[in-house]
């Protein structure tokens, strides 16, 4: 079906822009109208700019924004204010348009007799699976204000999860391009003129500084390879990392990086964990719980034990000896204490544990990557410097020698 474009007016005379998929131009207007906007412009658009279009106005919507939906519309449940009248009062003092016409479309939804977790599911590209399933079960259970707090629980401990890891790869991340710049600006401005110099003496100069002086030309005469070739690895990362045949082995490589593997093994641990716990806690059935954390994770490595894991418990096996068998994929800790829930009736609190067992692991090690990562990094600038210096002062020893 094609792509149509639209801008509109909503009740608080906001302007609007967006994109339908129907078959008509016609049909395409009913349904803006339907959701309550004053269409002032409609035109068929290319699928392309459609998707950009729907890119830039979803990224305008963070986590912040649905984590404080689900806490507002919890309290106003617990309250007992009615569904529908919650959701439009949100709407109304919800400062971010695209979100507020997000929410104005699932209360329409609402009023025409749908369900809330069947009219969340219409919009996942900015409500997770978990935030539907748990609001399904809510509605079933009769529980919905509960599971929205639950829902905002879990959303910030994720926010939490990636705010701890920016926190641990900046600084290697700046390490890396300051390393790197240094290493450009000796080759291009400074190399140059010691290399003239040596040429003008006419000595015969040793293998290293005729390597310095063969790398210094080429970053002067070829400068833009330096540019190229880490997009280029970034783009083949990217294709390779989007390849079923390749996305496993790459994941695996992921979890054996030195340093960076705690990073990647805590964060997955903990994601499995806090999944674990509010589905479960939620009467979310195992095998169900499981396919909604393989969907999630965004290692082939995890997903692939999570499916082994699922099938082994299918077939009659424990949570914890399922798990054991992965190790040590899965530590002895998960282990044992998911054992400990198993035999006692308290898994729920075992996984809060292990999930804030892992948050505060990670936590810890974004705060020592810098001591972790810096004798690395003083090795690395070290070694480069001292070749640079041995080819430096390698022709002035050799001069003088010579003089001798």
């Amino acid at each position: 079906m094609p792509f149509y474009s639209y801008k509109a007016l909503n009740s608080q005379g906001d302007i609007i822009r967006g994109s339908v998929e129907q078959n008509t131009l016609e049909l395409a207007y009913d349904k803006i109208a339907a959701s309550g906007l004053h269409v002032v412009k409609l035109q068929k658009s290319f699928k392309l700019s459609v998707t950009y279009l729907n890119k830039l106005n979803l990224q305008s919507i963070k986590t912040a924004e649905i984590i404080e939906f689900a806490k507002n519309l919890s309290v106003m449940q617990k309250a007992g204010v009615q569904l529908i009248t919650a959701v439009s009062d949100i709407a109304a003092s919800t400062e971010n348009k695209h979100f507020r016409q997000k929410l104005l479309e699932i209360e329409k939804e609402i009023d025409l007799g749908i369900g809330f977790s069947e009219a969340l599911s219409h919009h996942k590209d900015i409500f997770p699976e978990i935030f539907i399933s748990l609001t399904a079960v809510g509605e079933e259970t009769g529980r919905i204000s509960e599971s929205l707090s639950d829902i905002a629980l879990h959303l910030q401990r994720m926010e939490d999860l990636k705010s701890a890891i920016a926190r641990a790869v900046m600084y290697p991340v700046f390490a890396l391009i300051g390393t790197a710049g240094a290493l450009f600006f000796w080759l291009v401005y400074v190399l140059p003129k010691m290399s003239s110099l040596f040429l003008s003496l006419s000595i015969e100069l040793p293998p290293i500084t005729r390597a310095l002086i063969f790398a210094s030309d080429f970053a002067r005469s070829r400068w833009y390879v330096f540019f190229l070739v880490p997009v280029f690895l970034y783009v083949a990362y990217i294709v390779l990392s989007r390849r079923e045949a390749t996305k496993y082995y790459i994941d695996a490589a992921k979890l054996r990086l030195p340093i960076f593997n705690l990073i990647i093994s805590n964060k997955l641990l903990a994601l499995f964990a806090e999944q674990f716990r509010i589905l479960f806690a939620a009467g979310v059935t195992i095998d169900r719980s499981l396919d909604i954390m393989i969907n999630v994770m965004n290692n082939n490595v995890f997903r692939t034990a999570l499916t082994d894991i699922k099938e082994d418990i299918m077939h009659g096996s424990t949570i914890s000896e399922s798990i054991k068998n992965h190790h040590p994929l899965f530590p002895t800790i998960v282990v044992r204490m998911i054992s400990i829930g198993e035999t006692t009736g308290n898994l729920t609190e075992q996984l809060n544990y292990l999930s804030e067992y892992f948050l505060n692991k990670l936590d810890d090690i974004s705060q020592k990557m810098g001591k972790m990562i810096e004798p690395i990094i003083i090795t690395v600038i070290g070694g480069m410097f001292l070749v640079i210096i041995l080819g430096l002062l390698s022709p002035i020893y050799n001069l003088i020698s010579g003089i001798r």
